[in-house]
């Protein structure tokens, strides 16, 4: 129950309807209760006067006591189980918006089927536990609570024969509790593995069919949908005993309270009406006893889960604004300096920047070079502190990245990433995503710059035409030229271009750098290429490797130096040249 402790805070945030509803599980249990004195007394009363008066007397009674407690039955779903829907959705929100804080890291080494699994069958479990199971187990204790004691006071010796095998049943639920809570923990990782498969399924399903894997792919969810059903059987089959156990139990409990009590009219030491109500006492007790078998069940499976969800809720987020930030801080020129830098994923991991030290003057313009692994995107991610540097520090204006609020830092950078991705939505809603408001005036003008509007106007819908999932409808190219107008739509003061012409011909990157160089015009702009074309134009060229700046300059001081820059600029002259020819 530990993990389940920490749902403390939601059950306070609802304590007056939950106190509501624990008044309404006395009132209805007072109702349920009264109906057996009220047939012990009909009984009593009618072996003295069989008249249709006394029967009338009785019958309309038992039917509003019944009523009563129905009404109030009503009332105890009406606030419980309401409240246990909107502690889900309190929790379900909580759960996203920590998601969406956790750092880059977490995403990296977490699969998004395992995210997906917490996101719902967890939650529902978790549900099942703050609806059915409070409700039931406190239902369950007072009704307990009061039958026994007036079982108590109908007669002593009876009642506690009557739970003499009651021992036994804890002794039952403990033990099959503890394998229910390990079976369900293995069933819920296995849910997230299958969540896995099918998730990367869809996404690469274009790789899946070239590489002609369909019946490959089917096997290995067929073989992983039967170790799931292995585990899930396994609780089921545990599951299973614990019903037959409980009527076993009160079965014996029923038998020993007829013999007994039989006896006991017999000599004459209770009347026939309080053995009637007796055993219907011993009846109402039944569903509580089965009641503890099944909450048990999902106290068990929400226990598992909520420390599935509990592990993730206690992730840090690493990368926030604290109490250094400055929020005085709302607008940036630019200036951006990187001072004995250092970088790596992972203290066990190799260092991926090197005492890196470069500055980059507001409004000018600086090209990246290198090597495949030589660092680039790592060092770009430095910027908006999508990582933090492990030594060193980066600074903007002369700030610190970590002293500028996230949300200043973010909205003043402007970043096309190397895999470009699209929302299934409108191209508008895409270009206008890091907007407040939709400005069609600035989302046509953008896609003008990126050289995006010509393919828009083609399209059926043209700005509403929706873009398929991950913008699979759409060629790399267009995929990279709605990115690029996306990050120009906030009208950044710094642009991160990641290799983001990747995917298009020489000519229209030409055009789009073309119409860039005015909307750059006192902007920082920092372009990551393997293309010579891309990046000759820079005001400052660098290229690195193995995270550290091995030549720096402009286009002709880096042809005079002849080395890396050099070597690949002769190499893709002569790309260029057999292209031609051929």
């Amino acid at each position: 129950m530990r993990n389940l402790y920490t749902l403390k805070k939601y059950f306070t945030r609802y304590k007056k309807k939950l106190f509501l509803g624990f008044i309404f599980i006395l009132l209805s249990n007072a109702g349920s209760v009264y109906v057996p004195l009220l047939l012990k007394d009909s009984i009593n009363a009618l072996q003295q006067n069989t008249s249709e008066g006394v029967l009338l007397k009785y019958g309309l009674m038992i039917v509003g006591a019944s009523l009563f407690a129905g009404f109030f039955r009503f009332l105890i779903r009406e606030t419980i189980i309401v409240v246990s829907r909107e502690i889900e959705f309190d929790l379900r929100k909580d759960f996203w918006a920590h998601i969406q804080k956790l750092p880059l890291r977490y995403f990296q080494n977490t699969s998004t089927g395992n995210i997906m699994a917490h996101a719902t069958n967890d939650i529902n479990a978790v549900r099942m536990f703050l609806g059915p199971a409070v409700m039931y187990s406190t239902d369950t204790f007072i009704r307990l609570m009061i039958v026994l004691t007036i079982m108590i006071l109908l007669n002593v010796e009876l009642t506690i024969f009557a739970l003499l095998p009651l021992p036994f049943l804890s002794i039952v639920v403990f033990i099959l509790g503890k394998k229910i809570h390990q079976r369900f923990t293995l069933i819920q990782e296995k849910f997230s593995e299958l969540t896995t498969i099918v998730q990367e399924n869809f996404s690469g399903i274009r790789v899946i069919k070239a590489y002609v894997r369909e019946e490959s792919e089917s096997e290995k969810y067929a073989e992983n949908s039967k170790d799931y059903l292995n585990k899930k059987m396994s609780l089921v089959r545990v599951q299973a005993l614990i019903m037959p156990i409980l009527f076993l139990i009160t079965g014996i409990s029923i038998i020993i309270v007829i013999w007994f009590g039989g006896i006991k009219v017999i000599d004459g030491e209770m009347n026939l009406g309080e053995m009637t109500a007796f055993i219907v006492y011993l009846g109402i007790l039944i569903w509580p006893m089965i009641a503890v078998g099944w909450v048990i069940n999902i106290v068990q499976q929400a226990e598992a889960s909520m420390k599935r969800i509990n592990i993730i809720l206690a992730k840090p987020y690493e990368i926030e604004d604290t109490e250094i930030s400055d929020h005085a801080i709302s607008k940036l020129k630019g200036n951006i300096e990187f001072k004995n830098v250092s970088f790596r994923y992972n203290e066990h991991l190799p260092e991926i920047i090197k005492d890196f030290n470069l500055k980059i003057p507001s409004g000018s313009s600086l090209a990246i070079m290198g090597y495949t692994g030589s660092g680039k995107t790592s060092l770009i991610n430095l910027i908006p502190r999508l990582y933090d540097c492990t030594e060193g520090e980066v600074l903007i204006d002369g700030y610190n990245v970590k002293t500028i609020p996230l949300g200043t830092l973010r909205t003043n950078i402007g970043m096309v990433q190397q895999e470009p991705f699209l929302f299934s939505d409108s191209v508008t809603n895409n270009i206008s995503y890091g907007l407040k408001e939709i400005d069609e005036k600035r989302v046509k003008k953008v896609s003008e710059i990126a050289n995006f509007d010509n393919d828009v106007e083609q399209f059926p819908h043209k700005y509403e035409t929706v873009v398929g999932e991950r913008g699979i409808t759409f060629s790399g190219g267009q995929k990279q030229r709605c990115s690029l107008a996306r990050a120009l739509a906030i009208d950044p003061q710094i642009l991160i271009l990641d290799d983001s012409f990747s995917a298009i011909d020489t000519h229209t990157e030409e055009e789009i750098l073309k119409n860039l160089k005015e909307f750059l015009n006192g902007k920082t702009s920092i372009i990551i290429s393997h293309r010579i074309s891309t990046v000759k134009d820079a005001d400052n060229i660098i290229v690195l490797d193995e995270g550290k700046i091995a030549e720096q300059g402009t286009h002709d001081e880096l042809i005079a130096l002849d080395g890396i820059y050099a070597d690949l600029h002769f190499k893709q002259m002569l790309e260029k040249e057999l292209t031609e020819l051929n």
